[in-house]
Formats: C-alpha cells, structure tokens, sequence
C-alpha cells in the first residue's frame, strides 16, 4: 500500500526505459500475508530499507529521475525474493506500482515478464496493485496499463477502494481482478452500522462484478468476523501477521475462522458462512 506517484502525464517517449532492473539506492522487501480460512492466499511485498528502515524512509528518496528505476527494481526484488523464499511452493506476490512510472505499458512490462521467466514464477501468481489515489488525474492511462497486464495473465488490484473519488467509475470502465477495501471501512466495523452498510454494498458490487474483496487492515477478533458476517472471504492485517523482514510471516489464523460465531452487532446483520476458496 506505499506508493508515491510524480502525479502528472506519463511520458510520451521510453527514452528513460532502462532494463536492467537495478536499483537507485539500497532498499529491500518485507513480506505480509493475505489470508483465508484455510491459509495463505498471497504475500504483499512491502519495501524496507536494507536495514529495515521505514517505506517512508525510502520512498522518500524517489524523485523524478530515479522513479521508473526505482518502480523496475521493485519489481524485480519483489518477485526475487518471493520465488527464493518459497521455491517448492510457489506462493502469489502482490507488488505494488507506480502508474507514473509506466511509459509505454508494452515495453515497461518487459522486465517483469522477462523476471518471472527466469525465477520460474507463474503471472497468474503475480498481483499488481495501485492505490484508488493514484488513478483519479490518470484514468486513462491507468486503465491501459491494467489491460496490458491482464493480456499477459498477471492479476490486478486497486488498493484503499473507498478512500478516493474515483473507484466507482474506475470500476465501470475496467474490472481489475482484486478489490483491497480501504482500512478506514475496516475499522471498528463492528460497533460502525454506516461502515458495515457501505462494506455490505461494496461486497454485493465485488460478485456481480466478479472481483475478489480483500478487507486489509484488520486489528480485532471482531473487526474479521463482521468482515466474515458481511461476505468477506480474503483478509490482511496486523490481527494476522505484521510485515515480516525478509521473510515470508507465519500467519494466525484466528478460530473464528473455524466455527459459526458472529459479532452481536445488530439483530438485522447478514450472517455469512465464508465459502471455501
């Protein structure tokens, strides 16, 4: 969920294209979990510095000249280490992009592709995700990005749904694979009838449409099993596992998951068993 975008037009020429996929400054990745019922569906990679400074401590060195190297190169080390780390049992990795970083979406694509080929990663296995933010000035372009990932078999993702003002249109003209609700709906979503109202409709919207929903930033028991209440079947967050440095987190899975309990949060709440994935 760290991005930082330059917020303009991309450019109109590769001329910055460079694929060798190395990085501007040191940096590396910490891992977290997206969990169902029954395990692991895949692992957000999050960057860190190389000693486990912040994202904000490195994404703050990302200026105008070193954004698409910098974009590459997380790429690169995301799907690197996530094919090192679990190489009899390929896990999905979802990496977050930069849409102002992707010039030409063909050839900006290449290294990615050219990456997963020779770490034996599967596309369908990688998630590209891009805050709601990013794409309201950009739509356009954002949209064609995504269709050209799509083309290739790699799965997408708009993350934060729900904290931008773009979403819903976004939506009408491009269908992306994964919908991340905006934690702001998450939580206290158990004792917030408003919340769990605009997440009950976000979920109806999400299998007409045919997206997977993914609730992140959940802290509480009862935050999931609102979540659980409401339809809600993938699920990230703190109450799980926190971002684990250079390796992939061992998740909690609460026994919530296990059992037919359900928050007591109102007498007319939907009372949802998750269907296995």
């Amino acid at each position: 969920m760290h991005i930082l975008s330059n917020g303009g037009t991309p450019h109109a020429q590769c001329g910055a294209c460079k694929l060798d996929g190395e990085a501007p400054f040191p940096f590396t990745m910490a891992f977290q979990p997206i969990v169902h019922a029954s395990g692991v569906f895949a692992h957000e990679a999050l960057v860190r510095g190389p000693a486990g400074e912040s994202a904000g401590s490195v994404l703050g060195q990302v200026n105008d000249s070193n954004r698409y190297a910098f974009d590459q190169a997380c790429r690169v080390k995301a799907i690197e280490m996530s094919a090192r780390l679990s190489p009899d049992a390929p896990q999905r990795v979802s990496i977050n992009f930069m849409p102002g970083a992707v010039y030409r979406p063909e050839t900006c694509i290449r290294k990615t592709l050219e990456t997963a080929t020779r770490m034996d990663v599967a596309l369908s296995n990688i998630i590209f995700e891009v805050t709601e933010g990013e794409q309201v000035g950009n739509r356009d372009h954002l949209v064609t990005i995504f269709r050209e990932y799509q083309k290739h078999g790699l799965q997408t993702a708009i993350d934060d749904f729900g904290a931008g003002y773009a979403g819903l249109g976004l939506l009408a003209e491009f269908q992306p694979d994964i919908v991340k609700l905006d934690m702001a709906l998450v939580r206290d979503l158990d004792h917030r009838p408003a919340s769990r109202a605009i997440v009950r409709a976000v979920v109806s919207l999400c299998q007409e449409l045919g997206i997977r929903l993914i609730a992140e930033g959940i802290e509480s028991p009862g935050e999931l099993v609102a979540l659980q209440d409401l339809g809600v079947e993938l699920f990230q967050g703190y109450l799980f596992a926190k971002p684990r440095f250079e390796a992939f987190a061992d998740p909690a899975l609460p026994g919530l998951f296990r059992t037919r309990q359900f928050a007591a949060y109102g007498a007319n709440a939907e009372r949802t068993v998750p269907r296995t994935l």
